[in-house]
């Protein structure tokens, strides 16, 4: 056999075992951590979105002319109710638009602000959804809406 021939045979390489098994135990934490965390994120994301929209629901209750303070409750319980967070504790405050003081809404009158707050703290959403412990336990995800009474 010529020489020329000789140096065109495939030379066998050295075989290079366990690299995709040692990178992959090197990424797979990492991708799981973006994974686990985005879905952290977007579910408090989605949260803080449904306990604004119960806010909203409970204003645009307490903006009638005959709104009580029981019906503004209903108003925000079928939302939370709704978005599934109807058993985690969550706090409905109606307030005057410009300070702090409770107002009733039975009793405003027109052309008051009026505030509804609405807050529902993290510690009691399902432990399930919060699989990385990202957002502490002492967050609370709150909603506001400002209207004016009719």
């Amino acid at each position: 056999m010529p020489i020329h021939q000789k140096t065109l045979e495939k030379q066998p390489r050295p075989r290079r075992r366990g690299g995709a098994l040692l990178e992959a135990a090197l990424v797979l934490p990492i991708m799981l951590a973006f994974s686990f965390g985005a879905v952290e994120f977007g579910y408090f994301i989605f949260l803080k979105q449904a306990v604004q929209g119960a806010a909203r629901e409970g204003a645009r209750t307490a903006i009638l002319s005959s709104a009580t303070t029981a019906k503004v409750n209903t108003a925000v319980g079928t939302a939370m109710t709704a978005a599934g967070l109807n058993g985690t504790g969550y706090t409905v405050r109606i307030l005057n638009g410009t300070s702090e003081a409770s107002v009733n809404p039975a009793t405003a009158t027109a052309e008051t602000p009026i505030r509804v707050v609405v807050s529902c703290p993290w510690s009691s959403i399902a432990p399930g959804m919060r699989p990385m412990g990202f957002i502490g336990d002492d967050k609370q995800i709150t909603g506001m809406t400002v209207m004016t009474k009719e």
